[in-house]
């Protein structure tokens, strides 16, 4: 009797110590099987969580340099109204109205012409303002062509409020003197200054 609760007590204890043994084992596995579900986990959350961060600073930086070039272009268009409205007050009455004035405009046709005429053999044509015609159309037909002794075509247009073209009677090309290209001839040498007075 002795001898079986022997034999079964050691049979117990190891089936028991073998249990205990491979449960330890399975334990440790699991463990080490849970500790690496956890890193991977946590590498993965950090890799998220850095790419989430990289695009979050990406897109700051794309927004300021966005909100850097609006700021830019509204400035630079800020800057080109002021300096465009100072050289258009400066230009504007002023031109319109000598432009306009039917004596400063003969002296100048005639002058005009006369250099005109000493290069060019045949007639000439003139494109004047039309609300001058009244005034402009008998001094061409009788003193101009008279002073020139050529043959002067005028033809008043509404596209012109003041100064006059003159060209050629074949049309080959032609001078504009009008308020509008005078206005931009005269810009072209203020705005410079004009810039530099007003923003250094």
């Amino acid at each position: 009797m002795d001898k079986l609760q022997q034999l079964t007590d050691r049979l117990y204890n190891e089936g028991l110590s073998k249990g205990k043994a491979e449960g330890e084992a399975l334990l440790a596995a699991a463990r080490a099987e849970s500790e690496e579900i956890v890193s991977k986990a946590k590498a993965e959350a950090e890799a998220i969580i850095a790419a989430a961060k990289k695009e979050a600073d990406d897109l700051k930086k794309k927004v300021e340099g966005d909100v850097r070039m609006a700021t830019y272009e509204t400035l630079q268009a800020t800057r080109g109204d002021i300096e465009s409205m100072i050289v258009t007050e400066m230009t504007g009455n002023g031109i319109d109205k000598a432009l306009s004035n039917e004596e400063f405009l003969k002296g100048i046709i005639t002058e005009v012409a006369k250099r005109f005429s000493a290069q060019e053999p045949g007639d000439l044509s003139l494109v004047l303002p039309e609300k001058l015609q009244g005034e402009l159309e008998p001094f061409v037909k009788n003193e101009l062509s008279k002073i020139l002794g050529k043959g002067v075509d005028a033809s008043f247009s509404k596209k012109i409020a003041g100064g006059f073209r003159i060209a050629p009677k074949d049309g080959s090309y032609f001078i504009s003197l009008t308020d509008e290209t005078f206005k931009e001839l005269i810009s072209e040498y203020l705005r410079p200054a004009t810039k530099k007075i007003l923003f250094g």
